[in-house]
């Protein structure tokens, strides 16, 4: 019989922490989605929020979002296929080519390293189904409560500068990325992904080897995967074993039927038009968003005692103009003290302080607005697969 803890040592990962319930600060999941979801370790993880094992989907706790910098043992979890092998940084070669570039070469992890310029950046990965698990009507999928994101400082090369070695020809219009996760059934699509020339070359997209200082967790990656900053986090591969430039569009079940949404029903900055349909778009750009990381629903304070509130915002590359806090159902907003800037691709830290007047029970809405003036919507724009729930955050706290 096969058990969790022999798929989990399968992977790579061993549970090890408690498997005690853990309650949000946020919105009720579906039924079932909540009352199973557990803090479980993975081998050099911190506990987190498990949402499956096969393969490991696992959700960082509101808690240990709660700064500018998610820690790597504290960073959530999300692969899309079940056969992950442990990488060995001897033998792990990564493929570059395709039929649009004039060389194809391998690179080893240590001719990344040395052979094209480090480049450090702050920015944040989050899941495109962040939140999922808070929509209504609730959707198929991953139920994600809020924690499927996370900030690092990533370090790696930019892909451009591999690309400038492998010489693209005027055809490129794609650059294509394959993870090492395997499928456990053979009629499982491999994961792979692309993204349009023009991002492939922004100075900001980049294959990491370094998160927070040191070698990738392998949970997030390792040895290398891509950092496609401002854009949802399948376009982030995995455990990178292939780079290659296209001269048509991908066509594979990860960009022509999933990770998509209809055409026309949200606003659109970015365009990757060789993959637009004439009923949907790929899912791009993150959300615009913020939460309260160290109050919990349902968390009592008392009265006339000052209370101090943390949390966190981020959107897709704008930058974080403010965060607003309502205690009166969204009558009257007060700004929060903003934390220091480190980047815009990375998550802002704010803070604001109140003292409740009288017992009873008190609402705390959070919610942000970016440099281009847009604000978190109040109510979900519906769509089948549950993208970009980014609602504004309300957290109920009884005061005694």
């Amino acid at each position: 019989m096969t058990t969790r803890r022999a798929v989990l040592e399968a992977a790579g990962g061993l549970v090890l922490g408690s498997s005690a319930a853990v309650r949000l600060a946020s919105a009720a999941l579906p039924t079932g989605a909540e009352e199973s979801q557990r803090l479980e370790s993975l081998a050099g993880k911190q506990p987190l929020i498990k949402r499956s094992f096969r393969p490991p989907n696992y959700e960082s706790p509101l808690a240990a979002l709660d700064g500018p910098i998610t820690p790597n043992d504290r960073f959530f979890v999300r692969w899309h296929l079940a056969n992950i092998p442990e990488a060995d940084p001897r033998t792990w070669r990564l493929k570059v080519g395709g039929e649009a570039a004039a060389q194809q070469f391998e690179l080893s992890l240590e001719q990344l390293q040395r052979e094209f310029e480090p480049v450090e950046l702050t920015a944040v990965c989050q899941c495109a189904g962040n939140q999922r698990g808070l929509a209504e009507p609730h959707v198929a999928g991953v139920e994600w409560g809020p924690g499927a994101v996370g900030c690092a400082r990533w370090k790696g090369a930019r892909l451009r500068d591999i690309l400038t070695r492998a010489q693209l020809n005027t055809q490129a219009i794609e650059i294509a990325f394959d993870g090492g996760d395997g499928p456990v059934l053979p009629q499982t699509p491999d994961f792979a992904k692309s993204i349009p020339l023009w991002k492939a070359l922004d100075a900001n997209t980049l294959v990491a080897y370094e998160m927070n200082g040191a070698l990738l967790p392998h949970w997030n990656g390792f040895p290398a995967r891509t950092i496609v900053p401002g854009w949802a986090g399948t376009y982030w591969v995995k455990q990178l074993v292939g780079i290659t430039a296209l001269s048509r569009p991908l066509s594979n079940f990860w960009m022509s039927t999933a990770y998509r949404v209809p055409k026309g029903k949200f606003p659109v900055l970015d365009r990757f038009e060789s993959q637009e349909s004439e009923t949907s778009v790929p899912i791009l750009e993150i959300d615009l968003n913020c939460v309260v990381t160290n109050v919990r629903e349902g968390q009592q304070f008392r009265s006339r005692s000052p209370v101090t509130v943390r949390g966190i915002a981020w959107d897709a590359g704008a930058g974080i103009r403010q965060v607003d806090i309502s205690l009166d159902q969204g009558q009257r907003w007060t700004p929060a003290k903003l934390g220091a800037d480190k980047g815009r691709y990375s998550f802002r830290s704010w803070q604001y302080s109140f003292t409740p007047q009288s017992a009873g029970a008190l609402t705390l809405m959070a919610r942000a607005t970016n440099t281009h003036g847009v604000t978190q919507p109040d109510a979900w724009t519906s769509n089948p697969a549950g993208y970009h729930n980014n609602v504004v955050q309300k957290v109920g706290l009884t005061i005694v």
